[in-house]
């Protein structure tokens, strides 16, 4: 049975997470990892979802504020082990859910090329690919997506 835990990025499990979704991003983006590793840092996200299958952490996702009516979906990532069993799907939906709770209209959020799971399941998500914005305008590995929040 799946079960979400909201928290910060002080968590323990959150942080160890992470850490293997840099690990995965590193092989993935290669040379380009140094550049997007700038923007993930996890100090001080205040909304942070934790998936959990009995004790074991298996998936995890933050938002941070982008503007006054969004929020960005950050460091989404699945244990390997658990890929396509619904964790990804159950923490995005959670932190959707946050994010209409504190009054955002909708949530962004930036991926890349080299991740097409991670596209399929923004777009059956209800994501729609918007441009590149701030930091990854011009990057060419980079898509961003966005979403309205009901």
């Amino acid at each position: 049975m799946l079960r979400l835990v909201r928290t910060t990025s002080e968590t323990p499990d959150f942080r160890a997470l992470v850490q293997l979704l840099d690990q995965d991003l590193a092989r993935r983006d290669g040379a380009e990892h140094a550049f997007y590793a700038q923007f993930n840092k996890i100090d001080k996200i205040n909304h942070v979802v934790v998936a959990y299958e009995g004790d074991d952490p298996v998936g995890c996702g933050a938002i941070k504020e982008f503007d006054a009516n969004q929020m960005e979906v950050k460091r989404m990532f699945v244990q390997p082990a658990h890929r396509g069993a619904g964790v990804a799907p159950a923490v995005l939906a959670e932190l959707e859910r946050w994010a209409g709770e504190l009054g955002y209209a909708a949530c962004v959020l930036e991926t890349g090329k080299k991740q097409p799971e991670a596209i399929r399941l923004y777009e059956k998500s209800g994501y729609a690919f918007t441009p590149n914005y701030g930091q990854y305008i011009g990057v060419e590995n980079s898509v961003c997506l966005r979403k309205e929040l009901v």
